[in-house]
């Protein structure tokens, strides 16, 4: 590391004195419904939404126990709120007087420092966070774009050269984890050497709640390890590019600017960790849903297929709500206040479990269906609204776009079998996936 982009030390044991605590005081019984279990998200999906189906209708904002898979568990977490409606996740999500992000987005209440570190402005408040999100966005200009979609659509059309002679194929695998990973080389520019080594640490960032990844290793260690290393990787690519400047994303960040003020290196570090994870898993596993989607609603893919360029943009928005990649997000109040009756106080953890927000039959015709022609569409499966909203959006639509297009256009007839998820209360990961096709042939 240089003297201008040392990490802090992570301590695991930060007390957390700046955080507002919570309590259990004049909280209800813990609901029967326990979201907070590992069972629960080990259960079928169809059993999970009859679940959330009750809660919406009968207990729409449920006092849970703590989770049960936490990173750090807390002898003194009381709980948390679980949110199950959609008008009720949109409502907090865009109240930003009374709920924060500041003291973190996930079940745990992780040191500020390595909220810092990994989440970046997702686990800020405004005007810090307002003010990096407009510095980062800065970068995403309309050159940077159109470089980014000519090697999206590259790196998909490689993809499916690949696997088009196989016929048959583990589709997260071969296929929907390569398309997001070749693009986070390509339009950070990482180096060819440091490409497997960020995708698995990417990999391990997220092993936390993924038991088949974590295996015997701690928790802790394997999220700190993680993201030292995906700063380090950041840090090599920025001293490089000071010696010689490139045409990517990881330049087009060092030099955004606004009123004169530019990123250090340590917020471009923690936006490249937030990048390598977020902007690979969730592209990833709505790939994989959408495959799904079609082959259990074959005139869904018919109706996409009959004019692909102007119907794809409106079925992006159906697969990402169909899949919901990532079920869950947090906020934590500050102010005292009422959500269905139930009285919130300030350090009360708020979760939204946007696995139901997007399956709520009182705003959703039919959600258990996938219907590329709903219109509106709207799903929370790139959070709520506000000023949260997923900045990725557009880099995850567009990969979306580039891989369906050609494997629509290349493999028009397949069969996607029964998935294999990853069974945690975070991410709705397909991890394997059989995907039979016929082969392409090949001229003799």
């Amino acid at each position: 590391m240089t003297a201008e982009y040392q990490l802090p030390d992570i301590d695991w044991d930060d007390d957390q004195e700046d955080f507002i605590p919570a309590t259990n005081e004049n909280k209800p019984e813990y609901d029967t419904i326990d979201v907070s279990s590992k069972a629960f998200w080990a259960q079928l999906l169809e059993d999970q939404d009859k679940s959330f189906a009750t809660l919406r209708r009968e207990r729409p904002v449920s006092w849970q126990r703590p989770v049960e898979d936490a990173v750090i568990p807390d002898p003194d977490d009381p709980g948390f709120w679980a949110l199950t409606r959609l008008a009720d996740i949109q409502k907090v999500s865009r109240d930003n007087e009374t709920f924060i992000s500041g003291q973190g987005v996930l079940f745990d209440m992780l040191p500020k420092i390595f909220l810092e570190m990994s989440q970046s402005f997702l686990a800020m408040d405004d005007p810090q966070h307002a003010k990096l999100r407009r510095l980062v966005s800065a970068a995403f200009t309309p050159k940077q774009v159109r470089r980014m979609e000519e090697k999206v659509q590259g790196i998909a059309k490689r993809c499916v050269d690949d696997i088009i002679d196989k016929g048959k194929i583990d589709f997260p695998v071969e296929f929907s984890s390569r398309v997001p990973l070749m693009t986070l080389g390509e339009v950070w520019g990482i180096p060819e050497h440091l490409r497997a080594e960020t995708g698995a640490a990417a990999s391990d960032a997220v092993a936390w709640c993924d038991p088949e990844a974590l295996g015997d290793r701690d928790p802790q260690e394997v999220q700190t390890e993680a993201c030292v290393r995906l700063h380090d990787i950041a840090e090599q690519m920025i001293s490089d590019r000071r010696r010689e400047p490139r045409e990517d994303l990881m330049q087009a960040l060092m030099d955004a600017e606004v009123d004169g003020e530019k990123l250090d290196e340590a917020q471009i570090g923690a936006f490249f960790v937030l990048m390598s994870v977020a902007g690979t898993d969730t592209t990833q596993h709505t790939t994989s849903f959408a495959v799904m989607g079609m082959t259990q609603f074959p005139e869904q893919k018919a109706w996409l297929m009959e004019d692909f360029d102007n119907r794809i943009d409106q079925s992006i928005e159906e697969f990402i709500r169909y899949g919901t990649p990532v079920m869950t997000f947090r906020r934590t109040a500050v102010k005292e206040t009422e959500l269905a009756g139930q009285q919130i106080m300030p350090g009360d953890k708020v979760v939204f479990l946007y696995a139901s927000g997007n399956r709520d039959d009182t705003l959703i015709e039919r959600p258990w269906d996938l219907d590329l022609t709903r219109d509106p569409n709207p799903h929370c499966g790139f959070g709520g609204g506000g000023v949260h909203y997923c900045l990725g959006n557009q880099l995850a639509k567009m990969m979306l776009r580039h891989a369906l297009k050609e494997l629509l256009f290349r493999i028009p007839e397949f069969k996607a079998g029964n998935p294999r998820f990853m069974g945690t209360n975070f991410m709705r990961a397909v991890t394997h996936l059989d995907f039979e096709f016929t082969p392409e042939r090949k001229e003799k």
